[in-house]
């Protein structure tokens, strides 16, 4: 089982946590992932993170689509992976549209649509085989528009970058994770249940990759799983029901919170509902209570390292062989890449 850990994004103050950083890159763990929502970016982190490491490789989960054009990723994906010695991974995302228009203010849109524009003209930027021109629905380059000058000039990257750069995307959305399956080099789910796989998501991937004529294995899955290592196990659930409750329960309006969707197709369409009505409410704490346990215990691992290397098997049977671990120290850290061997 291969192991990543996830750094996420910041709180008031931007912190990195290096004994943590330097552990994973000691232990063998293969990337660190960034995040970012609306404070810190995910890049500048990454960069800082890439001068004082030297093996571990550096990924972004995830990059909003929607707070840079495809050519401004696209060249900071070739100039971080030329600094770092060919370690960069690109991860995308949708994002919602509560950030998308309302913190970058730009349309959401049709995402589908525009996520394959997106992915498409940063390969065609990554390739360098001809000066990019691009006629989409989201994406015109040059730009044609009614305000344009008309002195736009299709370009060529003056860095030569990997033109394998591997992109994954981020998607829980049904349409989105088919489309992940077929145009991506990896796939980020977040609150990933392996008992549900089989039902929930493989037809999707099997769909996606047969779009695209490829096999499972030129796909790498890589769910983030949240990892509490204790002998109390109600202990463990409740550090995690917090992140659960602002998910489901704040992370979108009524009606357009993908997180709650996901919960529902999950099977805990009540929990989902009782967790978002208390959560938009104020209620917090309550909302925070109303996650069950089972659902916590399904999209994370809790328990003893015993426990959580018996309950590694549901990764492993249905075909998963890299983890994105988040952790709350570095005994955790350690400890997995011992339980991962």
């Amino acid at each position: 089982m291969r192991l990543s850990l996830m750094l996420g994004y910041s709180g008031r103050t931007l912190q990195l946590p290096w004994e943590m950083i330097h552990a994973a890159e000691e232990c063998g763990y293969e990337a660190l992932w960034t995040s970012e929502a609306y404070g810190s970016d995910a890049l500048t982190p990454l960069a800082w993170i890439g001068a004082q490491t030297s093996r571990i490789k550096l990924g972004t989960a995830i990059l909003q689509m929607s707070a840079r054009t495809p050519a401004m990723t696209a060249m900071s994906a070739m100039s971080l992976d030329q600094l770092s010695g060919g370690r960069f991974i690109l991860g995308l995302g949708l994002s919602g549209p509560q950030v998308v228009e309302g913190w970058h203010g730009q349309s959401y849109g049709k995402p589908l649509p525009r996520t394959r524009e997106y992915v498409e003209i940063v390969r065609q930027i990554f390739r360098r085989e001809q000066p990019l021109h691009y006629q989409g629905t989201y994406y015109q380059i040059p730009y044609q528009g009614s305000d344009a000058t008309g002195l736009g000039k299709p370009l060529k990257s003056i860095l030569h970058g990997r033109t394998d750069l591997p992109i994954y995307l981020a998607a829980i959305g049904p349409k989105n994770v088919q489309l992940a399956a077929e145009i991506a080099d990896g796939w980020l789910p977040i609150f990933f249940s392996p008992e549900r796989y089989r039902n929930v998501f493989s037809p999707l991937v099997e769909s996606g990759l047969q779009k695209s004529s490829r096999t499972p294995a030129q796909l790498d899955i890589l769910p983030s799983v949240a990892v509490v290592m204790t002998a109390e196990l109600e202990v463990g659930y409740n550090m995690l029901k917090p992140g659960l409750a602002l998910y489901i329960g704040g992370m979108g309006a009524v009606g357009k919170n993908f997180y709650y969707d996901l919960a529902c197709r999950y099977g805990y369409e009540a929990a989902a509902q009782e967790i978002q009505q208390k959560y938009l409410a104020g209620d917090k704490g309550g909302a925070m209570m109303a996650v069950p346990d089972a659902l916590v215990d399904e999209v994370a691992l809790v328990g003893t390292p015993a426990r959580i290397q018996d309950r590694l098997q549901r990764y492993r049977e249905i075909g998963i062989n890299h983890l994105l671990v988040s952790a709350f120290d570095v005994e955790t850290i350690r400890a997995m890449a011992d339980l991962c061997q």
